[in-house]
């Protein structure tokens, strides 16, 4: 592939509008800018198609033979010189001021004119959307640029793959022959003393409970069923402490004395008895 033909493959087209109007201008009156109001009917020189190409960075109005293509005449537009290039008038939006190139160094400026307003708005937005495509464009090679020189490659590749002759080893640890986790740690698999069966598992007591008695905790003093229970427990002990009493007091069983009384008539056995209990 040619570099012409190249450079046509990268051609992207931003705007064509079938018919405009080109001026041959008198030359600027004043450091102002120009007025389309000076122009007359009698200087158009040519109409056609102008088509708005993109070429990378550069961008290129076309002026061409509506039939046959044929190239006019052309303004190139390069980067951040739109001005130098592209010029509006000061009296009309739908007329400008093309600085239009042979390619052999030789310019010329042309007035340009829409027949609509809409075409002359399209014909500055496809201008302004190329000079961001390049603002844009270089912005990212310039990031692109510093981003690799702040790059420090600090590890370099290392080769891991084993030479010719290489060999690798791993040390597995054996598994035990006889019990597994806890059972082993604790010598429940039986396989020291080779009987096959479990040891007992001896369990420390608690601490702190050795050698003491739980009392349990008194019953509240409103509990209905202890307030019985006190009142038998008391009941209880007042005919216990009787009994006692009573046996330890010879006075009290009167019958044992009548047996050691002297005996007299059967008859006064009421008055013996009455003599007997006041002799004795």
């Amino acid at each position: 592939m040619s570099f012409e033909e190249e450079e046509e493959s990268l051609e992207q087209t931003l705007l064509v509008v079938r018919e405009v109007a080109v001026y041959k201008i008198p030359p600027r009156s004043t450091s102002g800018g120009y007025k389309c109001g000076e122009w007359l009917q009698s200087d158009k020189i040519w109409s056609g198609r102008l088509r708005v190409v993109s070429c990378k960075d550069r961008c290129e109005i076309r002026l061409e033979e509506p039939n046959s293509a044929e190239l006019f005449a052309a303004c190139f537009v390069k980067p951040g010189q739109r001005e130098n290039s592209v010029e509006t008038v000061l009296d009309s939006s739908r007329y400008f001021v093309l600085k239009v190139e042979d390619g052999q160094g030789k310019h010329a400026f042309l007035g340009l004119g829409f027949a609509e307003r809409n075409e002359a708005f399209d014909f500055n937005v496809a201008l302004s959307d190329h000079e961001k495509y390049v603002r844009r464009e270089n912005e990212k090679e310039t990031r692109e640029t510093s981003d690799a020189d702040n790059l420090i490659d600090i590890h370099p590749a290392v080769n891991h793959r084993l030479k010719e002759g290489e060999t690798i080893r791993i040390n597995v640890k054996p598994k035990p022959s006889s019990g597994t986790g806890m059972l082993a740690a604790v010598n429940l698999s039986g396989g020291a003393s080779g009987s096959g069966k479990p040891k007992a598992l001896a369990l420390a007591p608690p601490p702190g409970g050795a050698g003491k008695v739980r009392t349990p905790l008194p019953p509240p003093s409103n509990d209905p069923a202890a307030v019985r229970k006190t009142s038998a427990n008391r009941g209880a002990g007042l005919s216990a402490t009787s009994e006692n009493t009573r046996r330890s007091d010879p006075l009290s069983d009167i019958s044992q004395l009548e047996k050691n009384l002297p005996s007299g008539s059967t008859s006064g056995s009421a008055k013996t008895a009455a003599s007997g209990w006041a002799a004795f």
